[in-house]
């Protein structure tokens, strides 16, 4: 069977060697003629990679020595971002950052320090594609079995009536979107990796269930969550939904369409079916781009006092529509809403540190549904969290985003 990944993996596991006795490449990667503006977006996401490197100082803050720290889905953006720099550069100091952090976790038989399945949070699925690019790269078992661990427990996770995955076990009958992207792009590319064609309809089920549950037919946009039970206070009483339309929340599924069709079949209605709704979520999401570029922290109140332009749901959203221009999931026509996002990134939410480092702004810290202090989900609620610099929920789409617009420039330059 042919999958639309292949290529890339191929690209992964050859890179190393053609590395091989270059050396280590630095940040003046070579960029090809008139390719001026391509490299200048690359460029930033090496400004902001080696600036929140420098900042965490070791790589192994996130892990190892560190008593604190977790199994987070943070993590492995923030790694994830790294080895797609790796890749776009060659630069391997990315790769053994991310491997150094990945070791501090990992051991030998494939257990993760401070995981623990049981609790059945997607959360904890997403670091799991970090694991698969480092067994592709460099074949060490330990990683692999590792990730069977992370997909036993997508065997195992609780589920709606309809076969929805619920977001955590303390959050009974919930599906957010932001679990989208914690768990359906690792279970596509599990799946193609390891022949397990079953990932593929559960992952694009996942999709199509949550689609259903929570797009908003006026509008389009789709809601933070969705509770079946119908218990939660943030519930609506008919449709379950949560009462907002989150930015970071859509820009997170938006990021899940276009990786899990990284690895679906070229041929299947699975492929088709993620495609229109991509398509679907762009449609929606593009009129509410701000004049400035950049998205609001509740997307379609911007006229609404409190409310502020946020950076992680910016950067989020440009990730998802320069790669569906790049791959050709999408119209050309929102390259400019692409190129108008990120530009608006760079000109209000950098900030230019003594040091020479560069600073990430303008990101809401955390956001969700019920827990203890409880979270209603109220325009109130989602204002009123603290906004925070260098927070890897931004700097990790950033980084990501700058790659995609790089390669999206590079391809409409050809």
């Amino acid at each position: 069977m042919k999958y639309a990944s292949m290529k890339s993996i191929v690209l992964m596991l050859c890179l190393p060697i053609m590395l091989a006795g270059c050396g280590q490449k630095d940040s003046s990667f070579a960029a090809a003629p008139g390719d001026s503006r391509s490299r200048e977006y690359t460029v930033w996401s090496i400004r902001m990679a080696d600036s929140e490197m420098a900042r965490r100082g070791d790589s192994l803050s996130f892990g190892g020595p560190n008593p604190k720290a977790k199994w987070e889905y943070t993590t492995g953006l923030f790694l994830k971002s790294l080895l797609d720099l790796w890749q776009a550069t060659g630069d391997v100091k990315y790769l053994d950052y991310v491997t150094a952090v990945i070791d501090s976790y990992v051991e030998a038989n494939g257990a993760i320090r401070t995981y623990k399945m049981t609790d059945f949070n997607l959360d904890k699925i997403n670091s799991g594609k970090v694991l698969l690019r480092l067994y592709q790269i460099t074949g060490q078992e330990k990683y692999r079995l590792a990730a069977d661990h992370l997909y036993e427990q997508l065997q195992r996770q609780p589920r709606t009536s309809d076969g929805g995955f619920w977001h955590k076990q303390r959050y009974p009958w919930q599906m957010w979107l932001d679990g989208i992207y914690m768990s359906g792009p690792f279970y596509a590319e599990y799946g193609a990796m390891f022949d397990r064609p079953m990932a593929f309809d559960d992952a694009v089920r996942q999709i199509l269930l949550i689609d259903a549950h929570t797009r908003d037919p006026q509008t389009g946009l789709r809601y933070h969550g969705w509770d079946e039970s119908r218990k939660q206070a943030w519930a609506d009483s008919l449709s379950g939904c949560s009462p907002h339309f989150w930015g970071r929340a859509m820009g997170w599924y938006g990021m899940a369409l276009v990786d899990v069709l990284d690895y679906l079949p070229d041929d299947g209605e699975n492929r088709s079916r993620v495609i229109d709704i991509l398509n679907d979520l762009l449609k929606a999401v593009a009129p509410y781009q701000d004049e400035s570029g950049l998205w609001y922290q509740v997307v379609d109140q911007g006229d609404r006092a409190g409310n502020y332009l946020e950076t992680s749901v910016s950067a989020m959203l440009v990730y998802t529509i320069a790669k569906a221009v790049d791959k050709g999931y999408a119209d050309q026509a929102y390259r400019d809403v692409a190129i108008k996002g990120f530009d608006g990134i760079i000109n209000q939410m950098i900030r230019s540190d003594e040091d020479e480092r560069i600073s990430l702004t303008g990101i809401c810290s955390v956001a969700g549904l019920g827990g203890d202090p409880y979270r209603d989900g109220s325009f109130e609620y989602y204002i009123s969290e603290p906004v925070v610099a260098n927070d890897l929920k931004g700097v990790g789409p950033f980084i990501m985003a700058g790659i995609q617009m790089g390669q999206m420039q590079a391809a409409a330059a050809d």
